[in-house]
């Protein structure tokens, strides 16, 4: 077959894409300029209504302030959300790139207006600022407040704000949207003997899911080459970016790069580190567990590009009517609720899953505004592990569209507890799957693939987080890195994950230059980790309780924002306070593996 011709074929996903109209017509729509418009002008009203006051107002008159600074939020996201959508749709289309900018520019406009506000907040004394917190009249704005106030030693002068503020569409996310592009933009050589054919990222990584080898083999060789060929400026992206964020913790007076993220997650540094430590204490399960896929898969050495080779009973391409079909009816088996939210992502095309050239790559989904509704965005290629990320990237959603009635400033929640519906829903998949099997070889390849999904989620998202680490720390002491030096570190990163199980190849050195979360979100990684081992943790009060669990668990989702996370999982149960917090979910994954093997002895 041609490399045309293979580029050209129906993917399982043709055909599904989003329909952003609940948001605006289009690029051209002259509503985004209204709305952006409104939304200047009564930043203006409200500046001159509270500018200077903010130090003698009432607590009503602050949560009536507060209600305004939402609606005219509100108006702005709404553009905001529909030109990052647009733009991760077809990172191509020159269009959606001006549209973006253009939106961003008069964002910036609007929030500057409105910076003095939150800086007049935080400046409050403690005393008069706890006084305002406890009154009846601010009940519902407790946390969004309080909040504000934990970044009171990090916050400049107004001038010095709007200068960062404004100089950040030229530089933070004028390089995040360049990265985007680029890797958008790359296509990557298959050779296959004579054949050659291009792909594009996320048709290349699907492969690394083939049951053959050989194609595993040239599919890791394809994207070596790719990255390896647009290395330079992607790692003067990063170089770049490791350095802004240099001189802004330093600005803004953060004791370590990973700080302003703990901070935004209102977890506290030691609790972050007893997560990781935790995890990297049980590295020895991962190499254990990949012992066992050595030998399941009857090779002497397993390398990097076997590492999620599948069991041959999961061969099979699923169309994406049956991923729809596996997830709400795995939804439902938990709660009718919950597969009825998320249906209407099906049904009203709130999902773009379709593979096509200039689209980002990954999985995401985006809250958008309480009177709207979340979109999720696939590059689905039709194996066992995209029904799963189907089912991930829908928790999101229905946590979002759950969380709506919080209002914009509290439907979001922080990272930590982000990640709590995606991981869950993959989970009730996970679990229908293997209670409908029989087969003992169906249900150990099945048993395999979630505990590499686990791994995943959990020890190469730590692994990842400790490179971050070491990288930004280089990157402080030693000025520009070259990028041999930081494949080193990646490498040094990840070796200790699995130990003499995988062996990693000299290319794989080369396989951090594609990963978005350190470009758009340093240090979100370890956001995973908390949120797998925290859903073995729900897991386990769901078996405990049944029934009972259902509403306590929808109501926690509703909750979004709306209070600190050990506040909201206290509630259900969870004291995520406890150092020896993580053993549990931990402990959880061990047994999987002791099950596997045990599986594995019993099956011919």
């Amino acid at each position: 077959m041609s490399a045309e011709a293979e580029v050209s074929d129906p993917g399982p996903a043709t055909g599904v894409t989003w329909d952003l109209a609940d948001l605006y017509a289009g690029t051209d729509d002259p509503q985004i300029d209204v709305d952006l418009d409104a939304a200047l002008a009564e930043a203006e009203r409200f500046a001159a209504a509270h500018r200077g006051g903010i130090a003698e107002i009432s607590a009503a008159a602050l949560a009536e302030a507060v209600d305004a600074l939402e609606a005219i939020h509100t108006h702005a996201t709404r553009a905001a959300v529909f030109s990052h959508l647009l733009f991760a749709a077809d990172t191509s289309e020159q269009r959606h790139g001006a549209l973006l900018q253009r939106v961003q520019e008069r964002s910036t406009e609007i929030r500057n207006k409105l910076l003095f506000f939150e800086l007049e907040w935080v400046a409050l004394g403690e005393p008069r600022a706890e006084a305002l917190l406890e009154d009846p009249a601010l009940a519902t704005r407790r946390h969004f407040l309080g909040a504000l106030r934990r970044y009171r030693p990090h916050v400049l002068s107004e001038p010095e704000e709007r200068i960062l503020e404004e100089k950040a569409n030229t530089g933070t996310r004028a390089f995040g949207r360049l990265f985007d592009e680029m890797v958008s933009a790359m296509r990557f050589r298959l050779r296959r003997g004579d054949e050659e054919t291009e792909l594009g990222e996320e048709e290349t990584l699907a492969l690394l899911y083939h049951p053959d080898r050989e194609e595993r083999r040239a599919a890791s060789e394809a994207l070596t080459e790719g990255l390896k060929a647009n290395a330079r400026p992607l790692t003067f992206i990063f170089n770049t970016l490791l350095q802004d964020k240099s001189v802004d913790d330093r600005l803004r007076a953060y004791p370590s790069p990973i700080a302003a993220r703990n901070l935004a997650n209102e977890i506290d540094g030691p609790g972050v580190e007893s997560l990781l430590s935790a995890c990297v204490a049980r590295y020895p399960l991962v190499a254990r567990y990949y012992r066992l896929k050595t030998r399941l898969l009857g090779l002497d050495q397993l390398e990097d590009y076997d590492r999620y080779a599948p069991m041959s009973v999961d061969g099979q391409l699923r169309p994406f009517d049956e991923a729809r079909s596996i997830v709400l009816g795995a939804y439902g088996d938990f709660s009718s609720e919950l597969a009825d939210v998320a249906g209407q992502f099906f049904e009203r095309r709130w999902i773009d899953a379709e593979l096509r050239p200039g689209k980002r790559g990954g999985a995401f989904c985006a809250s958008t505004i309480p009177d709207a509704h979340p979109y999720v965005l696939l590059n689905y290629t039709g194996n066992l592990r995209d029904v799963m990320t189907v089912a991930h990237e829908l928790g999101h959603g229905v946590h979002q569209y759950l969380a709506r009635e919080r209002g914009l400033f509290e439907q979001d929640t922080p990272l930590t507890t982000a990640e709590t519906a995606s991981v869950f829903g993959e989970m009730l998949v996970f679990r229908r799957l293997l209670r409908e099997e029989s087969d003992p070889k169906v249900r150990l390849a099945l048993l395999c693939g979630k505990l590499e999904d686990a791994f995943a989620t959990v020890f190469r998202q730590v692994a990842m987080t400790r490179f971050e680490e070491t990288l930004h720390e280089a990157r402080r002491t030693e000025g520009e890195l070259p990028l041999e030096r930081i494949n080193a570190l990646w490498m040094d990163a990840n070796r200790p994950m699995f130990e003499d199980s995988v062996h990693l190849r000299d290319d794989y050195a080369w396989w951090w230059l594609y990963i978005p979360h350190f470009v758009h979100s340093p240090f979100y990684c370890y956001a995973y980790a908390f949120g797998e081992l925290l859903v073995l943790a729900l897991l386990r009060r769901y078996d405990e309780e049944g029934d009972a669990f259902v509403p306590r668990y929808l109501e926690l989702l509703r909750a979004g924002g709306s209070h600190p996370p050990e506040v909201l999982l206290a509630r259900v149960g969870l004291d995520i306070t406890d150092p020896g917090f993580w053993d549990g979910g931990l402990a959880l994954l061990e047994g999987m593996v002791a099950e596997a093997e045990k599986l594995a002895d019993a099956t011919p």
